[in-house]
């Protein structure tokens, strides 16, 4: 009792405004913090994508709006190819980094983690609190670089040296590259305390019962996740620490020599090749940095709204640390057209196929868990589903990309963007939209409206496969990515492709005003939407166990006790079709113990 006081003062709840919504320490207002953060970046990012299929859908046609808007930018109403080129840089950053790592490991994982393992809140409340104020900051440096001398960096997402090395070669590589590297290394320091923050609440502040073996498979996700980010986010410091140094101290870490507008640039000796590895030891745990969340949570709406146990916890959860392990050692199928060593590409093309099996192991148990389920068609199981779909389509296409013969011919082409958007992006999205959907009642007291999710759903299901299906074909064609315009280019059918790139502009557009939808529906929701119970879904995660929202500390002068694993839906014998995991199991009835007594145990117990 002396230790519930003692935590229960340690967890005052704050009282003026800015401790409370601003400057918080209540890992529930980070993680709404970090998720309607990271939804501004990803409205920014999907800006930028227009702008990029307004080029490309209509190659060289004027468009006087556009100068106005953009004057800078803009030159007789067509976008400056300089300009194009960073778009695709920073529409790529922040999709990839400030839109889905943040919104699933900043929003949800700072949400769900102290909810799901019965804790008052993070282990380190200041910490938690410092690295949203760092990744805020990391956005703000990003979104700065648009208005320096030379505007944003240039030089792809990848950054790839001597590109981004050498001032001189791009507009884009001046000060606006400096600014993207800054920002970078803000977001992670931003990540590192996250991980840091996460792993030692997991291991550390679970509730009396919570087990490893009864974690849901979210948290399991997010451990996973989070150890990954410890590994694989300090290369990329430490690179971008070093492409820093060469821009600006002269040293040659991955500059060569070179010459640029006739002009010989004082550097030698450095490796170019040296930043890719270091980019893509991060760049490939990055995709699982995404998806392992996605994954996870994806697995907790199914089976939520199954109303059946998920199929094979033991092996989904050995399936996570399996893919967790092996994106560590398949970065090197990025760079088959380095010029890397036929074994070494063989042994990355191995593990490359290795890993397709614990992601393949999770869809068939997803199957599994759906086939002969009392599905609930809910927004959050659509866009739930939605994942598997765009994930398996996805996955699919990275076989092809796995092997070096067929990923020489089709690197660097549209192919690959549909791949990469299709496994990485859009499912990773679709899982995200899920999570909000599915936990916004516990987030905000209310529900979203359920008629505008599934019209968001339906708009944004078959526009993303309108949008990257036919870039399949594109790359099959040879069309190459991140070109400006392809007019100037006989190797293809100009005709197919023009009318292929209108097709695909008009359902990026579409699909863009969609989401429209969604920031209609969660702003009005969160103040007008009808207000939700404790549990609206019937549950059996501690989360639900909590009031809709949670106060601060999440729980009264006690915490919860964990007696069962959080996927007992549909158990036979029992009038509900769910046990919370605070249900104790029912007393089993021995001859002779008062058969009434054990009968009234049972009932209260179930009940």
């Amino acid at each position: 009792m002396e230790h519930v006081r003692a935590e229960t003062a340690h967890h005052h709840e704050p009282k003026s405004f800015w401790t409370k919504y601003i400057f918080s320490q209540d890992h529930k207002i980070i993680g709404i913090q970090y998720l309607i953060t990271a939804f501004a970046m990803g409205f920014i990012g999907m800006i930028l994508s227009w702008l990029m299929r307004l080029q490309l859908g209509w190659s060289g046609k004027q468009f006087p709006w556009l100068g106005k808007l953009l004057p800078q930018a803009v030159e007789g109403g067509i976008l400056k190819p300089e300009f194009y080129i960073a778009l695709v840089t920073i529409h790529g950053t922040i999709m990839v980094f400030f839109l889905l790592t943040a919104g699933l490991i900043g929003g949800f994982a700072n949400f769900l983690i102290p909810l799901q393992i019965g804790a008052r809140d993070m282990a380190f409340p200041f910490l938690n609190m410092l690295s949203y104020w760092v990744f805020l900051l990391s956005c703000v440096t990003l979104i700065a670089s648009f208005f320096v001398p030379g505007g944003p960096a240039g030089a792809g997402w990848t950054m790839y040296p001597p590109l981004s090395s050498v001032k001189e070669t791009l507009p884009g590589s001046g000060i606006g590259t400096t600014i993207w590297l800054m920002s970078m290394a803000l977001f992670i320091v931003s990540t590192t305390m996250g991980s840091l923050n996460y792993i030692t609440t997991i291991l550390n502040l679970r509730t009396k019962g919570m087990t490893m073996g009864r974690l849901p498979l979210t948290v399991w996700a997010f451990l996973v996740t989070s150890i990954l980010g410890l590994f694989a986010f300090p290369p990329l410091f430490a690179a971008a620490v070093m492409l820093l140094l060469d821009r600006h101290l002269g040293t040659s870490f991955f500059t060569p020599y070179m010459i640029v507008a006739d002009k010989p640039i004082p550097h030698e000796g450095g490796l170019p090749l040296l930043w890719q590895h270091l980019f893509w030891f991060l760049g490939h745990p990055e995709v699982y940095i995404v998806i392992l969340p996605a994954m996870g949570i994806t697995s907790e709406v199914i089976s939520t709204h199954a109303r059946k146990p998920i199929f094979g916890y033991r092996i989904m959860v050995l399936s996570i640390c399996a893919i967790g392990f092996l994106s560590f050692i398949v970065w090197g199928h990025h760079m088959f057209v380095s010029g890397m060593n036929p074994w070494l590409g063989t042994a990355f093309m191995a593990t490359t196929l290795i890993i397709a099996v614990p992601s393949a192991i999770k869809t068939f148990n997803w199957l599994a868990t759906l086939w002969g389920a009392n599905i609930r068609f809910t927004t959050a199981m659509l866009f739930a589903i939605g994942f598997v779909s765009t994930f398996v389509t996805g996955g699919l296409t990275g076989l092809f990309l796995g092997n070096p013969p067929i990923d020489i011919q089709l690197h660097d082409t549209y192919f690959v963007v549909a791949h990469f958007h299709m496994v990485m992006g859009t499912s990773a999205l679709f899982a995200l939209y899920a999570a909000v959907y599915h936990w916004f009642p516990k987030m905000f007291g209310r529900m979203m409206n359920e008629r505008l999710g599934k019209l968001h759903f339906w708009l944004t299901f078959i526009g993303a496969y309108a949008v990257f299906f036919p870039m399949h074909y594109l790359g099959f064609m040879g069309v190459p990515r991140r070109y400006y315009a392809f007019d100037q280019y006989q190797f293809f059918p100009q005709g197919a492709v023009s009318d292929i790139n209108i097709f695909i502009s008009v359902a990026t557009f579409i699909v863009g005003f969609a989401q429209l939808l969604f920031v209609i529906n969660f702003v009005w929701s969160a103040f007008k939407g009808q207000k939700a119970d404790r549990n609206p879904w019937k549950a059996n995660t501690l989360e639900w166990q909590a009031p809709s929202p949670p106060p601060h500390g999440n729980w009264g002068d006690d915490l919860p006790a964990v007696y069962r694993w959080p996927y007992d839906y549909s158990v036979s014998g029992v009038p509900e079709d769910y046990i919370p995991q605070t249900v104790p199991p029912a007393p089993v009835k021995v001859s002779g113990d008062g058969g009434d007594r054990g009968d009234k145990n049972e009932a209260k117990a179930e009940g």
